[in-house]
């Protein structure tokens, strides 16, 4: 496989931390919105920073919601990142009657009313042991990783191996399942211990052989 990574433009998404990440480990950006470039690349990263809603849409304009499932049911590699993870559900609170991919059953919730919105800052991410020993190498690791968000899924769905972390209550903070790495935090606003992740991430998803699901 190429160094190059495919980030799939959603109209919101903060792009440039997430090329710069990519550059830092030595690796070419090809930011695009044309889905059969996202469906036959090596590597893709489906950022998020944004609404629920307009990112849907954006999606569904160029085919791009195809292209991400066909990744999927492939195990194709696809790191999703903060919005990009939730997009992955049915739904979301956010976007009421929006539906999402449904990659992932479940609903995105607020966060309780009482507690500060968006979570802003960091925050530890530990393993779960729900859905561990999958036969993937794992990817995610206790550390303390970036948060900026006022969403989130309260329940690790079945198989994926997942991380959580405290907010008001427990909540999934990523979820790994074959070469797909989900992260509700920032990988690229997280110093060393991000970089570190999308590094683990892009040497699993690049290994000649492919990881099981």
């Amino acid at each position: 496989m190429s160094r190059n990574v495919v980030i799939i433009r959603t109209g919101s998404a903060n792009i440039a931390s997430v090329v710069a990440a990519f550059t830092r480990l030595g690796f070419g950006s090809t930011v695009t919105s044309i889905a059969e470039t996202v469906r036959d690349a090596d590597l893709v990263v489906l950022p998020g920073v944004g609404a629920f809603g307009p990112a849907m849409k954006a999606l569904r304009e160029h085919g791009l919601d195809d292209a991400i499932k066909s990744r999927l049911e492939a195990n194709l590699p696809l790191l999703a990142i903060c919005l990009g993870l939730q997009l992955l559900f049915d739904f979301s609170e956010e976007s009421p009657g929006i539906p999402g991919l449904s990659i992932v059953p479940g609903t995105v919730t607020r966060f309780q009313p009482h507690l500060r919105t968006p979570q802003m800052g960091w925050n530890e991410v530990l393993p779960s042991e729900i859905n561990a020993a999958s036969g993937t190498p794992p990817l995610l690791r206790p550390s303390w990783m970036y948060f900026a968000n006022s969403y989130c899924v309260r329940t690790p769905p079945p198989g994926w191996e997942c991380a959580v972390t405290q907010y008001g209550g427990s909540f999934v903070s990523a979820m790994q399942k074959g070469r797909t790495l989900s992260c509700q935090f920032h990988p690229e606003l997280s110093g060393a211990a991000g970089l570190s992740l999308i590094k683990r991430w892009a040497a699993l998803a690049t290994a000649e052989e492919p990881a099981p699901c």
